[in-house]
């Protein structure tokens, strides 16, 4: 298993940032050349990223030690074992560094852009200050190439997160990398802990890029380019606009087509995916080459599991064992042992296995697309399995997050909610329309929630394929006293209604964690009123 050291450079931060007219844009590089243009200008009466109530609420958290770390984003070649690609990482690896906090640090992570975009980073499932949640032409700037961005925030709860652009499809990269944040008081007892990033990889093989990629995706299953090539700014200044969009498409004519037809799913509700991925991923590794985790027998284990795909559920399952599933995006969950567990993009799972002797398949298998990621668990002799093992437990007990309870210190107190919020999720893969309530993504509109409320998000997916739903800042309660998650899986023509307590102020991204979906408008904001 790969290690990660803990960065310790420190690095002043930036002092307050310095709000666009009207849009409450920060100011998003140390040296002042990291910004771009400003976003429309944003309705009167919202709070503004870096307003005074998002500050006071950030004051609450209080203020620990200091964790300094720097990132650098960075055109780079990966091996991915046996076949090296040209890409963009943080650093030469993938996953990126792994940054690993005890909750109540302060995390101060600069990053520097060397790549020739702009770019950004947002924090996954942290419930941290709007003004640091990465998203270009919303919360900041654009990072510009050349310069850099000094991230700083209280991080609260403990939790397996991860980090990744909101910049256009460049989460489909290699830019992503984990976020542990330990419990100080952690009540689980385990000799070992795994971190297993899952993803799917189209990037430097024969030509392709996520740009590409998109591209095709936005013809529509027609091919015509009489619509929107995608490639979505967030607020004005962070995609590259029309001189972007032309790249793509020229990207796209010169690479080999991944537009996936007849991926389907039951456990899905049909249309698995879009995208025909040369390679899926464990840890970076792919399955001719794998990563081999080393244990003994006997030893418990802790395995945090992380989607980082763009258009890949997963399932996973450790072959000849069983796993209990401890947490979800973060938060514990009533014990729950299982065979395996379905993961969509986004999503993360804890679990804790007692590794038996010999060497066994951690396989996820890409949902739908026949094909899978592999590591493997060695406690003993004996020789590995091949790229193609399937494990029975893949076809055994699968758990979902809607039969998971939310553990009971952390459950959603009974209350009926002050304000419902419907977001009606429609397009369809023959025009490649992705929207929520039927419009796409426009930085100006925003779904208003006020502090204090119990919201309902009620989710209706009116298409036929599967969307998992990300809302920025805040964890929601699946229903009956479900799971507390940031990220669920809305199966096609089913509503899912979820809750949360309004006390994040700011302005937070909703959105379809499927990076082609979102870029091609299946986004939105919500705002707290003043």
């Amino acid at each position: 298993m790969r290690t990660h050291n803990r960065a310790h450079t420190r690095r002043a931060v930036l002092g307050a940032g310095l709000a666009a007219a009207g849009g409450g844009l920060l100011a998003a590089c140390s040296d002042g050349a990291g910004g771009s243009s400003s976003p429309s200008a944003a309705p009167a009466g919202f709070v503004t990223p870096d307003g005074t109530e998002v500050a006071a609420a950030e004051a609450k958290r209080g203020s620990g030690p200091v964790r300094s770390v720097r990132l650098t984003a960075t055109r780079t070649q990966i091996d991915l074992g046996g076949r090296t690609v040209d890409t963009w990482a943080y650093g030469d690896r993938l996953p990126g560094k792994e940054v690993r906090v005890t909750a109540g640090d302060t995390l101060a992570l600069t990053l520097a852009n060397h790549l020739p975009e702009p770019t950004s980073m947002h924090w996954h499932g942290l419930a941290l200050r709007n003004d640091m949640d990465g998203v270009p032409g919303v919360t900041q700037r654009p990072v510009r190439a050349g310069a850099s961005f000094d991230y700083r925030f209280a991080v609260t709860h403990p939790g397996t997160y991860w980090f990744h652009p909101h910049s256009g499809v460049q989460q489909d990269r290699g830019l992503y990398a984990p976020l542990i944040v330990e419990d100080p008081k952690e009540p689980l007892q385990y000799d070992k802990e795994w971190v297993v990033v899952l993803d799917d990889w189209v990037d430097g093989v024969d030509g392709s890029t996520p740009d590409a990629v998109l591209a095709e995706l936005s013809k529509g299953m027609g091919g015509g380019m009489d619509h929107d090539m995608g490639g979505m700014d967030h607020g004005g200044g962070g995609g590259g606009g029309m001189h972007h969009m032309s790249m793509t498409a020229a990207a796209a004519e010169k690479s080999p087509s991944r537009m996936l037809m007849g991926a389907t799913s039951p456990l899905l509700g049909g249309d698995a995916g879009d995208v025909a991925y040369p390679y899926y991923l464990v840890n970076g590794r792919a399955p001719a080459d794998p990563e081999t985790f080393a244990a003994e027998p006997g030893d418990r284990i802790r395995i945090r599991f992380i989607n980082a795909g763009g258009d890949t559920a997963f399932r996973v399952a450790l072959g000849d064992h069983k796993m209990t599933v401890t947490h979800t995006d973060g938060f514990p969950v009533e014990h729950a042992e299982t065979d395996a567990l379905l993961l969509g993009m986004g999503e993360r799972y804890d679990v804790l296995v007692e590794a038996k002797d010999g060497v066994f398949p951690l396989t996820a298998l890409a949902e739908g697309k026949k094909e899978a990621a592999l590591a493997l668990l060695r406690t003993g002799g004996g020789s590995a399995p091949g790229a193609s093992a399937r494990p029975r437990e893949l076809d055994g007990k699968l758990l979902t997050a809607d039969r998971l309870r939310a553990g009971e210190a952390v459950r959603l107190r009974d209350r009926s909610p002050d304000r419902t919020v419907t977001l009606r999720l429609t397009g369809s893969m023959a025009k490649y329309d992705w929207a929520i309530n039927g419009e796409k993504y426009a930085p100006s509109r925003r779904l208003p929630v006020a502090a204090g409320e119990r919201v309902r998000l009620s989710f209706v997916n009116a298409t036929t394929m599967w969307h998992p739903m990300h809302l920025h800042g805040h964890t929601f309660g699946l229903p009956g006293g479900g799971p507390r998650k940031d990220t669920a899986i809305v199966l096609p023509g089913k509503r899912l209604d979820v809750d949360f307590d309004a006390g994040n102020p700011g302005l937070w991204m909703l959105h379809c964690h499927n990076v082609y979906h979102s870029e091609s408008g299946m986004m939105t904001l919500l705002g707290y009123r003043k």
